[in-house]
């Protein structure tokens, strides 16, 4: 019996498969077993075609594939190529267990490439199972930019099968081209950002206010909710944050790739988190993922570490708005259905925009309000209570006014998110402000004593809860980082009082 290795996904992550096969005694015949789907079925044809137009001569026996574990379903076209390789290898004397091989043949034994390799491929390597692994030449640019992995790029099938006839005298390919983008490096660590601002703040005339909030906001990854009339810059805000975020890492960088290949996009690797702003007739499946045999990812899931902009807040569903108090909190989403359960990582910013009223006039000077007290009442009443607890900035925006001029540019503000960001993680700090959990704000959300005060009388006078404490001393926190201060001051904190829900 001989074995290579494969993978299929389940969810969000990549499992290992075993492909064995056994050439036995019996009627010729071809069978793959193991819980194959039938893009793995119709395999056999392909299979068989690759190997005739590779010189390979069908013996008159029993052939047998078997896909292990056998209680896990196994789809993909991924899987020729592993299989081609077991049939045509199996009376040579060398071991393959430890190699993975992954691709699709065509019908005259070429490998090519599937999009659906580079995320089946970064979980492997993530998980720390992935060595070495045969893929399609083609592949090889934007596989190469996973570290710590010997990729081994061939054409087609026979090549294939020389590099495993002759294991020690093959190199792996090297064409490591890496993240071609401005960086730097703290604690060993490298972090890539990007010069180009798509949406740029200095088109957002006054709002002096918000602005300043959404720099907060970016800076430490804080939950924010803007409130205005309409047409006031809400949504121009939103739309401009994502390019001022902080920069990333090389295996954040990899995961915005896998999740652009999830969606059957080409990884770009470029250093610019995701934005997602589903729609708000957008179904629960939709936004948090599901499906009834096979969990899908959803918005919320795609949005990982990125920013999750919900325009018209109170006009999604109930349902929908208190689902999504567990991946505001916990940074994560389950999804529990009765043939599978999956978990996706969910660490985003959120923001909401937000009209005060039906009508939207409820702040307008100049329009008259046409609701009355009821439904301005029952539109406010969407948003509970621990929902709105879970936004770390309340922002009502300002009037317009005719002699609004720009004032900071998206660059000026991304500078200062650089600052900000190299501040932290020079004190040792892991997570974004906004992420911290209680022993780190212990220990990185230090108050002097008028701070303390200050806030010991917010506490008293506004009955504030524990959320809503830890909430202004994160905010505090990323307020201080922007000023370049070890310790929280007085102004900091109420600059972080004066955010807090109303």
């Amino acid at each position: 019996m001989k074995k290579i290795r494969c993978a299929t996904y389940e969810g969000l992550d990549a499992k290992l498969v075993d492909v064995e096969s056994t050439l036995t005694k019996g009627l010729p015949s071809f069978s793959v077993v193991g819980m194959a789907s039938a893009s793995i079925n119709e395999s056999k044809e392909r299979v068989k075609s690759a190997l005739l137009e590779s010189d390979f001569t069908f013996p008159p026996k029993r052939i047998t594939l078997s896909l292990v574990p056998s209680d896990l379903k196994k789809d993909g076209s991924q899987f020729d190529l592993s299989i081609a390789l077991m049939i045509a290898l199996n009376d040579v004397a060398s071991d393959f267990s430890e190699w993975f091989a992954f691709g699709e043949l065509g019908l005259d034994g070429s490998v090519k490439e599937n999009l659906i390799l580079y995320p089946l491929l970064l979980s492997l390597a993530n998980q720390k199972i992935l060595k070495k692994a045969i893929v399609p030449y083609a592949s090889l640019d934007k596989l190469s930019k996973i570290p710590d992995v010997e990729f081994y790029g061939v054409k087609n099938l026979k090549e294939a099968m020389g590099f495993l006839k002759n294991q020690e005298a093959v190199e792996p390919n090297s064409m490591q081209s890496g993240i071609d983008a401005p960086s730097y490096e703290i604690g060993g660590e490298v972090y890539f950002y990007q010069k180009e601002y798509k949406y740029d703040f200095l088109d957002v005339k006054g709002q002096e206010v918000a602005k300043r909030a959404a720099l907060i906001a970016a800076s430490g990854f804080h939950n924010i909710l803007l409130e205005g009339s309409p047409g006031c810059g809400k949504s121009m805000i939103a739309s401009r944050v994502r390019y001022i975020l902080p920069p990333m890492a090389i295996d954040e960088v990899l995961d915005v790739a896998k999740l652009e290949a999830l969606e059957f996009r080409e990884p770009s690797f470029r250093p610019l988190r995701n934005m997602r702003a589903p729609h708000h007739t957008s179904t629960m499946a939709s936004i948090f993922g599901g499906g009834s045999h096979k969990a899908q990812i959803g918005e919320v899931g795609l949005a990982h570490n990125g920013v999750l902009f919900f325009d018209e807040l109170p006009h999604f569903s109930k349902n929908v708005l208190e689902a999504l108090r567990e991946p505001m909190q916990d940074n994560r989403i389950r999804i529990s259905r009765v043939n599978s359960k999956v978990e996706y990582p969910a660490n985003f910013l959120f923001i909401g925009a937000m009209n005060p009223c039906p009508c939207g006039n409820l702040l307008d000077e100049s329009k008259e309000c046409r609701c009355n007290e009821l439904e301005i009442q029952r539109y406010k009443n969407r948003l509970s209570d621990p929902f709105l607890d879970r936004i770390d900035i309340n922002v009502v925006m300002q009037k317009v006014d005719a002699n609004d001029k720009p004032s900071f540019s998206s660059k000026e503000m991304h500078k200062k998110v650089l600052e900000a960001h190299i501040f932290a993680k020079s004190r040792g700090q892991k997570k974004f402000n906004a992420k911290l959990d209680d022993d780190e704000i212990e220990r990185f959300c230090i108050l002097d004593s008028d701070a303390k005060a200050v806030l010991d009388m917010a506490i008293e006078r506004f009955a504030l809860s524990f959320r809503s404490i830890k909430k202004i001393q994160k905010v505090a926190r990323t307020i201080a980082d922007l000023d370049g201060c070890d310790v929280i001051g007085k102004s900091h904190i109420l600059e972080a009082l004066s955010y807090r829900r109303r």
